[in-house]
């Protein structure tokens, strides 16, 4: 979502009749008229990128009108992608005002899916579908949510409805080939998305799309396609970066390293991302200083005992999907995927690199009723994934982030921390496409910095929680599955399962990056895979220092 109205909401905004001009001597406008007068400009002003004008004017409303609907609907417009949380606020506070509107439910329900939050949004999405069944941006939601929600298979008929009420709408065929892609359908998901490329229905995610559902051994025609779009001079930046990707893969594919390696700095300089590196550090700092041996020692005992709980933690692409598979598959275990709730609540007891002083007041302060509160907040989302479930998987990566807040929230829950040769975990993030909060991979040597930073981080937790977090190396996963998964079973208090040998026939949906690679056996292939762009990659080495395994 941007930060704009959906456009058939605008529409109808625009094509209210405006307030009559009254003589001179007549009386004033009502407060409806110039309330309505006050929130045409705002628009405007929302149009002209002048955000701060149009804010001003909707509290100028609210002030006068508390509650007001459309002013508060606004104002979730305004707020996403600054501060989603709030944004998330206003749309409800416009739903309770004026609950038979269904844009007003969609914006809720979409917020909600960027927040994670993917029940609440099925709640409101549902409910902008029964308002308006025709709404395609409501039915592509609802079924966004689904496949988040692990029910990808319920996302297909919302799909195929609104392929038949516009079938030219962008998020229809891109949409419904992830969720195919997600069941593992891969042939079904290529057809539509071939059908995107011949539509012209956004041609760089269609594109990158496409070459992420299968492994090429030989040039396949889409190449020179891509490479076609990628001559034009006045391609949008976004698309740019997303075709380069797209090329990138294709040629790593067929072994044209450098060439491939070409193509993702290229599209990582089309994205044009930048990463407050020092914000970063001061933020690790904080933690390391914060949550000491005698902080963890106060708050011994708070928290809940509850041992369903699972946390498959540490950087992207280290072989957390593979290690949440493994333990997925064993029926006393649910994989719930990458779920934010943890990261919500931090985020709500101060956990930002902006306020260390307010997240060690918060921390020194938390009771044990608050801590048992904040536990009991997560443990009920968790319980919603699986209710029966012994132990439910949050395979959040960045969750490493939190592992102090973990280990007081909950004193027995199993952590694994997936680890990996660190130029190879550096190199697979820095070949895919990751969203804007991963922003420190957009160079080779912020990459490699950053990975200093959560190795020391890390470094901290295993000294101050000992025994409590098991390190899953993807090089001894790879080298003797059945050994390591055993550990990971035992680790988690279960008893063994064959199964969790044949992960790859797991029939739950996959959601990440690796949803391609999880649905084969395992396989060496990336092991040491740094070095076939060793000529390339010299800043990342130089970076990462003596955690480079030469």
């Amino acid at each position: 979502m941007s930060n704009r109205l959906p456009p058939a909401w605008s529409k109808h905004i625009k094509s209210r009749p405006a307030p009559k001009v009254e003589p001179p001597k007549a009386k004033p406008p009502s407060r409806v008229q110039a309330d309505d007068m006050l929130l045409r400009q705002a628009l405007e002003l929302q149009q002209a990128e002048r955000l701060p004008e149009a804010e001003e004017l909707c509290h100028r409303v609210l002030a006068r009108t508390p509650n007001h609907p459309l002013s508060l609907y606004i104002l979730g417009t305004l707020g996403l992608g600054v501060d989603d949380e709030l944004a998330l606020k206003y749309f409800a506070r416009a739903v309770s005002q004026t609950p038979q509107n269904p844009y007003f439910h969609l914006s809720l329900g979409e917020a909600c899916l960027k927040l994670g939050d993917s029940l609440l949004a099925i709640r409101h999405l549902q409910r902008a579908c029964e308002l308006k069944p025709d709404l395609v941006e409501a039915l592509c939601g609802l079924a966004r949510a689904y496949v988040n929600f692990d029910k990808a298979e319920m996302a297909l008929p919302l799909y195929e409805k609104a392929l038949k009420i516009n079938g030219d709408h962008p998020m229809v065929r891109i949409g419904l080939a992830g969720a195919l892609t997600s069941l593992g359908r891969m042939d079904e998901a290529r057809a539509y998305l071939k059908q995107a490329i011949e539509r012209r229905l956004d041609i760089g995610e269609a594109y990158d799309s496409l070459v992420n559902t299968r492994k090429f051994a030989e040039k396949p025609a889409e190449l020179d396609s891509i490479l076609r779009e990628l001559s034009n001079p006045r391609l949008d930046p976004d698309v740019a970066s997303q075709l380069h990707h797209a090329a990138g893969k294709v040629l790593n594919d067929l072994q044209r390293y450098e060439e491939a390696m070409d193509h993702f700095k290229r599209a990582k300089k089309a994205a044009g991302r930048g990463f407050d590196l020092e914000s970063f550090r001061r933020y690790v700092d904080c933690m390391i200083e914060i949550f000491s041996p005698s902080l963890l020692e106060a708050k011994a005992g708070h928290g809940s005992p509850s041992e369903v709980p699972v946390f498959v933690l540490g950087m992207p692409r280290s072989g957390t999907t593979l290690t949440e598979q493994i333990c997925a598959s064993h029926p006393d275990v649910h994989g719930a995927g990458e779920l934010t709730k943890l990261r919500r609540i931090a985020k709500a007891i101060g956990f930002t690199t902006q306020a260390a002083e307010t997240l060690r007041r918060s921390m020194i302060a938390m009771t044990a009723n608050q801590s048992k509160a904040l536990a009991e907040e997560y443990l009920s989302y968790l319980r919603q994934w699986a209710p029966a479930a012994l132990r439910i998987v949050d395979k959040m990566p960045h969750n490493f982030e939190l592992i102090g807040l973990i280990g007081i929230l909950f004193p027995n829950a199993r952590i694994i921390h997936c680890r990996r040769d660190a130029i190879d975990n550096c190199v697979s993030c820095f070949v895919l496409k990751f969203t804007k909060g991963h922003s420190y991979n957009a160079d080779l040597e912020t990459l490699g910095l950053y990975y200093r930073e959560y190795d020391r981080l890390m470094r901290h937790w295993d000294k101050v929680f000992p025994g409590r977090i098991f390190e899953s190396r993807y090089e001894t996963l790879i080298a003797d599955q059945e050994v390591q998964s055993r550990r990971l079973i035992d680790h988690l208090g279960l008893p063994w399962d064959d199964a969790c040998l044949r992960f790859f026939e797991n029939d739950g949906s996959v959601n990440t990056l690796s949803r391609w690679q999880v649905r084969q056996p395992i396989y060496n292939s990336s092991i040491k895979r740094w070095k076939n762009y060793e000529n390339k990659i010299q800043p990342l080495i130089d970076a990462l220092g003596d955690l480079a395994e030469l």
